[in-house]
């Protein structure tokens, strides 16, 4: 396996006595050229749903960007507020270049950039989120200064539809042994996590829409181990995780940029696995820019 070199992105200084930031809206829903997002209040300003040509892809009924777990505590970030918030010290909104004060409800332009700096316990995140060229960028650096033992981290959830029917997974090393299956709605399926190891990318297939969607990680710190799962939950939504630091201590001094890009298409039951394909070896060629 074998990823870009990691991106060094700022982790500005974050200032505890700063009220948080943000728009007076509980949603701001973005489009560019094919493909959307909407962005939450309620989730502490991280996605909320991803559309391609006017259909969700995934459901609202989930937390989306990263969250930690922590031993005897539980998950704190994100949408997961049950234990302690995330405290966020700044927000920045940028549409085709231009920074926007004062964002609305809907927008719309050829490129749209979200950045998102917060902290929980002893780490800082900067958190962006980008859409160019019907494509879903996100990208997650992280910081700290002390050790911190973890459960986990999860990275870039993506709680795709309930009516997604089946995934492929590829490594670049190997790519004559891919992994692929079927979702099924069982008793015995029901919870069930799928891949659970280190691939390239993972592509997940919805027959009631016609769409496919594809996720190539492009950057990764090595020691973070970057497994990637999904969870089957039948009726609710057949949710990825990129899963880090898996029970270890991340040691202090500890800077790291995980870096995402999704695609999507449209496609039959018949044609779908090879345009998934197609498309993964596409994302793996493609720019990777920072402004």
């Amino acid at each position: 396996m074998k990823f870009h070199t990691a991106l060094c992105l700022p982790i500005l200084a974050l200032s505890a006595a700063k009220a948080e930031p943000g728009p007076d809206l509980p949603a701001i829903t973005v489009r560019c050229g094919e493909t959307g997002l909407l962005l939450r209040r309620a989730s502490q300003w991280t996605p909320g749903r991803i559309d391609f040509r006017g259909k969700a892809m995934t459901t609202e009924r989930s937390a989306y960007g990263t969250v930690f777990s922590f031993p005897g505590v539980g998950f704190i970030g994100t949408g997961h507020l049950e234990n302690e918030p995330e405290p966020i010290s700044s927000l920045a909104f940028f549409l085709d270049g231009k920074e926007v004060a004062e964002p609305t409800a809907e927008m719309s332009g050829e490129r749209f950039r979200f950045v998102r700096e917060s902290t929980v316990r002893d780490f800082r995140l900067r958190c962006e989120v980008e859409l160019k060229d019907d494509r879903l960028y996100e990208t997650t650096a992280v910081r700290t200064e002390a050790d911190v033992p973890l459960t986990l981290v999860y990275h870039f959830m993506h709680a795709w539809n309930p009516t997604v029917s089946a995934f492929l997974a590829g490594s670049d090393d190997a790519p004559g042994e891919g992994e692929g299956g079927a979702f099924l709605d069982t008793e015995e399926e029901a919870r069930k996590f799928h891949i659970k190891r280190r691939v390239d990318w993972v592509a997940v297939f919805d027959p009631t829409i016609g769409r496919f969607a594809v996720s190539r990680l492009l950057a990764a710190p090595e020691v973070a181990g970057n497994v990637s799962m999904i969870w089957n939950v039948p009726g609710t939504y057949r949710k990825y995780y990129l899963m880090c630091f898996d029970k270890k201590t991340v040691p202090a001094g500890f800077e790291g940029t995980w870096r995402m890009v999704t695609g999507f298409g449209e496609a039959d039951a018949d044609s779908w696995e090879e345009k998934a394909k197609a498309l993964a070896a596409e994302l793996a060629s493609g720019p990777f820019q920072q402004e």
